[in-house]
């Protein structure tokens, strides 16, 4: 090709082919540049849509004219005799009639310090949503918006939008050395401008990109990355940061109500609830229930509504189902300001395949492994992060406080744990990669989650980070420095899996199967636990919490407030899935919210008045919560009597107080039974499953009874109780 402007041009050709196919850094060719040796200033701009460029020194307001360097799309300007450097702005006309004028991108310095690129390659920058993403900013005393991702092994990335007509040529980004990053600074810009990356691949593709750290994004299908301002928010829940700061997240009575945000309750006119909306309802509703903090599916962006949130592709963005980071944050604050804690389910352990997502984002598998052995759920059809790249743990990491950080949210629900633990999760053999140890146990991804627990421990007093883990992995909830993985709080799914199996079978069977009721307490102290009957228990065909219970109605109601209460008095944490509350009927369907017209029926409202009374007994008796971690705060009183189905024991804490917790999981009342009791006195009875007022016959023990100095189960004193058919009561020792 013969280029015949090379003759009045500051650079070659050479240069311009290089700039054209995306090779090195365009700011070597475009913006100014002083040229002593012609004692001169060149200033270059790309504009290929434009047939004119004009420009104008904002000092002098003296006009700049281009001159066009044949088809290249490429215009420049010389000011002769002088090397020094001046403000200026472009004209760029792509008409007779139309035109615009900007500031030139490519005058601008770099943005991105030294510590912000050696900290990213490190794996330690816990503020890596304030140097890559969209960060609107005054640079060089100019308003604009700082656009920077990681894509190390592309040949060049653009950023484009409706800015620059979405034309990738326009507005190629700086590579930061070896760093992998590449940013620019685009003057002029507000918030709310959608954007995508443009990645163009070492073997040649054009990739189009969502932000891997936008704030914001467009609701789906559109899925655009939107610029977000980072307005300081004027938080008022000071008090209930420093109460969470001051106390330990042992010490505390933790109730859980898993919510789906989507399907709670909708909305008049509008296809899902708002942040808004739901303050104004699923908050109080909470407060009312007794519940100490609500739990979140994932909220994070998605493209797919049938995944619940469990398919990320924008881990910074709050989905835009539910409204704006602003609303979420408003949200939270009103939460807190009733006394209501806030946890999300974060999703760390896998990514979906979306084109325009993380996977394969500069052309090779740069969140991922690249061998499907290590970098693919075969079942889920996901990709699997590469915990060992010091980028990526810092990209999750980051994310985690930055939930913590910026919505001030109380704790993160680490989904899928498991499948982090071990390489051949999911796998048959010769589909999996041994460590090099030879096993099967995936420390990259151990060390990555020490190292997110670490930061976590030290710098969110107070907040959680619970696991949701299904094996016998040892330590999940010990420290770090001890050994352990340090989650504060762990999923009992042994507990929940046992339960379910034996609340379902016919009461004359039970018998047969006392060991369910039992086994946990070999393990139950093993771990810090929350007993949870989550989500996963109410969907694909398992059918709902009350349809899992034998007999006729009036049974199934009873057998499910004896389930509950044999949980809320069982040592460990609470968790319970919106509508299990008032025994939904149906199958949760993330489409349609929850029956809410069941509570015009007795027993469905009657069951909701019952969660609603151990939510408070729960808050108001430490000795149901105080020692959830050792044989201190409980003891066996008889779990021994499988023929009559009965079982009894007692909470403690530390001051004194003692609640017996009797269960009959049979029909049949038990009149005068007996159980050995560890102190004399009056123990009244401050909980009943089968009070009227809960739907039940209203069997008891006329407030209480007291003990008889006759031995039984090795004890010296003893109490004789009527026991409740398919109940429960709770007995307070008197002091």
């Amino acid at each position: 090709m013969q280029h015949r402007w090379e003759n009045y041009a500051t650079f070659t050709a050479e240069e311009a082919d290089r700039f054209l196919s995306h090779v090195g850094d365009p700011f070597s060719l475009l913006g100014m540049h002083p040229i002593p040796e012609r004692k001169c200033v060149a200033i270059r701009v790309y504009q290929p849509t434009a047939y004119f460029v004009r420009g104008r020194n904002l000092k002098t307001g003296e006009a700049l004219e281009f001159i066009r360097m044949g088809d290249t799309g490429l215009f420049e300007h010389v000011t002769e005799d002088t090397v020094e450097c001046f403000e200026y702005d472009v004209s760029v006309f792509t008409s007779a009639e139309r035109h615009y004028t900007v500031r030139d991108p490519y005058c601008f310095l770099p943005v991105l310090g030294d510590l912000d690129l050696h900290l990213i390659g490190q794996g330690t920058h816990y503020k890596l949503d304030h140097a890559l993403g969209a960060n609107p900013r005054v640079h060089q005393g100019v308003k604009g918006v700082l656009f920077a991702v990681w894509a190390p092994s592309a040949r060049g990335v653009s950023v484009v939008g409706n800015f620059n007509s979405w034309d990738g040529r326009r507005n190629p980004m700086r590579p930061r050395g070896c760093s992998g990053v590449w940013e620019l600074f685009v003057p002029d810009l507000e918030p709310g401008e959608i954007y995508k990356y443009e990645v163009f691949t070492a073997d040649g593709r054009v990739l189009t990109k969502l932000d891997p750290l936008a704030r914001f994004s467009e609701l789906r299908p559109r899925l655009g990355s939107v610029v977000w301002n980072r307005d300081e928010y004027a938080w008022g829940d000071a008090d209930w940061m420093h109460r969470r700061a001051a106390d330990s997240v042992y010490n505390r009575p933790i109730s859980i109500y898993e919510v789906h945000a989507g399907s709670w309750k909708s909305a008049a006119g509008k296809e899902f609830p708002d942040w808004d909306d739901l303050a104004q309802t699923l908050i109080p509703y909470a407060k009312e229930m007794g519940f100490t903090h609500l739990e979140f599916m994932p909220i994070a962006e998605h493209p797919l509504d049938q995944s619940w949130g469990y398919q990320v592709n924008g881990y910074y963005s709050a989905t835009a189902r539910y409204g704006t980071p602003d609303q979420f944050k408003r949200f939270v604050d009103a939460a807190h300001k009733a006394g209501v804690g806030v946890i999300l389910d974060w999703v760390p352990a896998h990514f979906p395949k979306d084109a325009a997502g993380l996977g394969r984002f500069d052309g090779t598998a740069l969140y991922e492994h690249q061998d499907p052995r290590q970098g693919e759920h075969p079942h889920w059809g996901t990709y699997i992060f590469n915990y060992g790249r010091n980028e990526v743990k810092n990209f999750l990491v980051a994310n985690a406080l930055y939930w913590l950080d910026e919505f001030h949210v109380d704790g993160l629900r680490v989904d899928a744990v498991a499948s982090m633990l071990y390489l051949d999760y999911g796998r048959n053999a010769g589909e999996w990669i041994p460590s090099e140890q030879g096993d099967n146990i995936n420390r990259q991804s151990i060390e990555f989650i020490k190292h997110m627990t670490s930061v976590v421990r030290g710098r969110h007093d107070g907040a959680m980070v619970i696991a949701e883990e299904s094996t016998a992995f040892p330590a999940i909830t010990r420290a770090p420095e001890d050994g352990g993985l340090g989650f504060h709080y762990k999923w009992n799914m042994g507990w929940m899996n046992d339960m379910l199996t034996y609340i379902g079978k016919e009461p004359v069977y039970r018998k047969y199967h006392q060991n369910l009721l039992t086994f946990s307490m070999l393990y139950a102290f093993s771990e810090q636990f929350i007993l949870v009957l989550s989500h996963d228990e109410v969907v694909h065909g398992k059918g709902s919490m009350i349809n899992k219970m034998p007999g006729d109605v009036w049974q199934k109601f009873a057998n499910l407030r004896l389930f509950y209460s044999f949980m809320w008095g069982h040592p460990g944490k609470k968790l319970l899935f919106m509508g299990n509350e008032f025994a939904q009927y149906a199958e949760w369907n993330s489409n349609n919210e929850l029956d809410w017209n069941l509570l015009d029926h007795a027993p469905h409202r009657q069951l909701r008045e019952m969660v609603k009374t151990l939510n408070r007994i729960y808050a108001r008796e430490s000795a149901l919560w105080k020692c959830d971690d050792s044989f201190d705060g409980f003891e066996w009183l008889d779990c021994d009597d499988a023929d009559s189905s009965v079982v009894g024991f007692v909470r403690r804490n530390r001051e004194g107080d003692q609640i017996a917790v009797l269960c009959n999981f049979t029909p049949v009342v038990r009149e005068g039974y007996r159980f050995g009791m560890p102190c004399a006195g009056r123990w009244v009875e401050i909980f009943n499953s089968d009070s009227e007022f809960f739907g039940g016959s209203n069997v008891g023990n006329a407030g209480g009874v007291s003990t008889v100095p006759e031995p039984w189960h090795y004890r010296d004193n003893s109490i004789a109780v009527t026991l409740p058919p398919l109940g429960a009561v709770y007995l307070k020792l008197q002091r």
